[in-house]
């Protein structure tokens, strides 16, 4: 479907004191890759807005990507890919807990949906 975008949602967890560290090494050492993977960032949220020192924060960052044929070559080029993996393990010690989410506009589900 044209014009549709698949949104790529990252949610981390922080561990204490540690969130803008995180923010830096993320925006630093994954987003440059993430690009070459097609990806456009949207947003870095960190919530609440202030940088603890020692309670956590959650880190929502937002990925674009322009439609699912863009998706699945984002999606086959990183998933092989061991760096990938290499990098969120040394981020254990940063990280309490992570997840990744896909979303889209309502009004484009059905598109996206006929492949």
């Amino acid at each position: 479907m044209a014009g549709a975008k698949v949104y790529v949602v990252d949610r981390v967890v922080t561990r204490p004191g540690r969130a803008r560290e995180f923010v830096d090494a993320y925006l630093a050492e994954y987003a440059p890759g993430a690009r070459e993977r097609g990806m456009t960032l949207e947003q870095v949220l960190v919530s609440p807005p202030v940088w603890f020192d020692d309670e956590s924060n959650t880190v929502t960052v937002t990925w674009a990507l322009d439609g699912a044929d863009a998706w699945w070559r984002m999606t086959l080029r990183g998933r092989p890919d061991p760096a990938l993996g290499r990098w969120w393990t040394r981020m254990d010690e940063l990280v309490v807990e992570r997840s990744r989410s896909m979303a889209s506009a309502a009004a484009d589900v059905d598109g996206l949906s006929d492949v």
